[in-house]
């Protein structure tokens, strides 16, 4: 990061700082030149002079209001405004007690609209002028007059363009961040198209060809004593569909690899028989890994099996990687009621993936825990570390919440 844009972030980190150390600046400002007057109305020598009293009170009020004009800035204005107009009044020679009005108008045209800041601007020029023009010994269109015209003027139109340059990036801002969430819903809403026409296809194959072979093996049982060739025949017409609903189906899904993609394993799907080699596994790699069972063998469905597998992976994964190289993982398996829950443990210090930042791993195992219609939960342990808590259902739950027959 820049000192420049170090800088920018103390600021807004601390605005009133800000503000005071502006306040100091224009306070010196003001002060150095109340010292300065010219020797002559005509040149361009220059004398020192030793402003009164009352300049110098007029002065210090005036930056000290300078502090609070994000809070306040119609009144730092207006308060600003009358010490100018006091000064412009009672001074002789003058001081630029106008230059903390100048930044006071500034800070208005900056945070309001165009409309205010016209309103305002034309006021506090007029005010501003019309008392240096009509006060004190000078003529009304002596150089220090018009100067005061000049520069509220400048105050006005440089808040002023301030405004409109952030209002500019704040709708660029918008527009691009409007425009990321649109691709997003955009390709969330293709995803979910694509998956509910996969859905229809392979609902299609499947009630199709096992429709066939529910009737081919109807006729099969009903001929089967009396007519053993045409019980055959028709078991030759179930094999012939089932093979022409694995086809399809091979087809459908290989819609979906890529062509890198490896080939389908042909050995059975891993469960939770093989906690101690997936375990073996990552303890080979260096992780420590401690594992509480209190399942009671209990016989998972497959596809429950297969979760709890992949979740207890994939956190183990996570570990693996996000935790630190010292880290100690837990993983316990415990049956409770009708639910198999599963929690992995680590104390690792380091940062684990999360749904929003670029990792998949927490996703995936959301998304396998909700389609067994279970919960999972996931986040930082109070001390340190990571948790992941899964409650998968052992037996598959109907959309109403019961049973299937």
């Amino acid at each position: 990061m820049s000192t420049l844009a170090r800088a920018r972030c103390q600021a807004k980190a601390h605005p009133l700082a800000m503000d005071a150390v502006l306040a100091t600046a224009v306070l010196v400002c003001m002060v150095a030149g109340s010292f300065v007057e010219p020797r002559h109305r005509d040149s361009v020598s220059w004398a020192l002079r030793t402003p009164d009293s009352l300049s110098l009170v007029l002065m210090a009020l005036g930056a000290a209001a300078l502090v609070f004009r994000r809070r306040a800035p119609m009144t730092v204005l207006a308060l600003t405004g009358a010490l100018s107009v006091i000064e412009s009044v009672t001074g002789d020679p003058r001081a630029p007690v106008a230059m903390s009005a100048v930044i006071a108008l500034y800070t208005v045209a900056s945070t309001t609209d165009r409309p205010t800041t016209w309103r305002v601007g034309l006021l506090t020029m007029t005010v501003l002028t019309g008392a240096a023009m009509s006060a004190g010994s000078l003529p009304w269109y002596a150089q220090e007059n018009l100067a005061i015209f000049a520069w509220t003027g400048i105050g006005a139109t440089a808040g002023d363009a301030v405004r409109s340059r952030r209002a500019f990036v704040q709708a660029i801002r918008e527009r691009a961040e409007k425009a990321e969430r649109t691709r997003e819903e955009e390709a969330r809403r293709r995803v979910a198209e694509e998956r509910l026409r996969i859905a229809r296809d392979l609902h299609d194959v499947v009630a199709h060809h096992i429709a066939l072979v529910n009737v081919q093996a109807g006729v099969a049982a009903h001929v089967m004593d009396k007519r053993p060739d045409q019980a055959k025949e028709a078991l030759a017409h179930v094999r012939e569909a089932s093979r022409s609903a694995l086809n399809e189906l091979r087809a459908t899904v290989g819609l979906l690899r890529q062509s890198g993609d490896p080939e389908a394993p042909t050995e059975p799907a891993p469960g939770l028989d093989r906690l101690d080699e997936l375990t073996g596994t990552f303890r080979s790699a260096g992780l420590h890994i401690e594992v509480a069972r209190a399942d009671q063998g209990t016989a998972l469905p497959a596809a429950v099996d297969l979760a709890a597998y992949r979740i207890i992976q994939e956190a183990l994964t996570n570990v693996q990687k996000h935790a630190g190289p010292q880290a100690k993982a837990e993983v316990s398996v415990v049956r409770v009621g009708p639910n198999i829950e599963i929690t992995v443990l680590d104390d690792g210090s380091g940062e684990h993936e999360t749904q929003d930042g670029g990792g998949h791993g927490l996703l995936g195992m959301r998304e396998r825990v909700t389609a067994l219609r279970g919960t999972l939960t996931t986040g930082p342990r109070y001390g340190g570390g990571f948790r992941v808590h899964a409650i998968l259902p052992v037996k598959n739950r109907t959309p109403t919440g019961e049973d299937p027959a």
